[in-house]
């Protein structure tokens, strides 16, 4: 018996160890990808900055795309890395949300939380894609699951009877997509100098303006 709880103790050991390791060559590529793009940084200078050999960096990922596909799914769920965006407690919760105007505040919120995380993260992927097809699908995977999970709740829009005349679901998803667009943060934010709380209130008036009925 105190073997077999030794043998779990040590396959437990091991896998945590194995986990830090693999946090620490992520952080080490999110780093040097937003410093020097993804083109520029190559694998064995993730492993240098992580402090591990090359060889455990492509066990850990197997590529450089693997390691930004990685990354991407580790910045955009936070905390829940392992949960599906649609089925996380805020996204089951904004759907189940029965007043609208809290729904679209809770969308305007989140949008500036996963910007805060991963907008970064989310230029790399997007300024790399033209020259690397890997990179390409995510990107393109990246932007039809966003405007996915949007539509949900524009669906619920239209359901409560608020949202504005003449707009059919699919262009007030189109619409609600491109007001919550990295690019735009990227304008806004990066570019304009605009203060995060400034955008997310901007986001929110947008939303507003443009999908609610007057």
């Amino acid at each position: 018996m105190a073997q077999g709880v030794k043998r779990s103790y040590d396959s437990t050991r091991r896998r945590e160890q194995a986990a830090q390791t693999q946090r620490q060559i992520l952080r080490a590529a999110q780093r040097l990808f937003e410093r020097d793009g993804y083109a520029t940084t190559t694998v064995a200078a993730i492993a240098s900055e992580a402090g591990v050999a090359a060889k455990t960096v492509y066990l850990a990922f197997e590529s450089k795309s693997g390691i930004l596909r990685a990354l991407w799914h580790l910045l955009l769920r936070g905390d829940q890395a392992d949960i599906p965006v649609g089925e996380d407690e805020w996204y089951r919760e904004t759907l189940a949300e029965p007043d609208p105007e809290t729904r679209i505040v809770r969308v305007a919120v989140r949008s500036r939380e996963v910007k805060e995380r991963a907008a970064d993260l989310m230029e790399v992927i997007r300024t790399a894609a033209p020259a690397d097809p890997d990179i390409a699908i995510l990107w393109d995977r990246i932007q039809t699951n966003f405007r996915d999970l949007l539509r949900p709740i524009v669906e619920s829009l239209r359901s409560d009877g608020v949202l504005r005349p003449g707009l059919d679901v699919d262009e007030a998803t189109d619409v609600l997509w491109a007001l919550v667009h990295p690019d735009v943060w990227q304008l806004l934010v990066n570019q304009r100098g605009w203060s995060i709380d400034r955008y997310e209130q901007w986001c929110l008036d947008a939303v507003r303006a443009q999908l609610l009925k007057p």
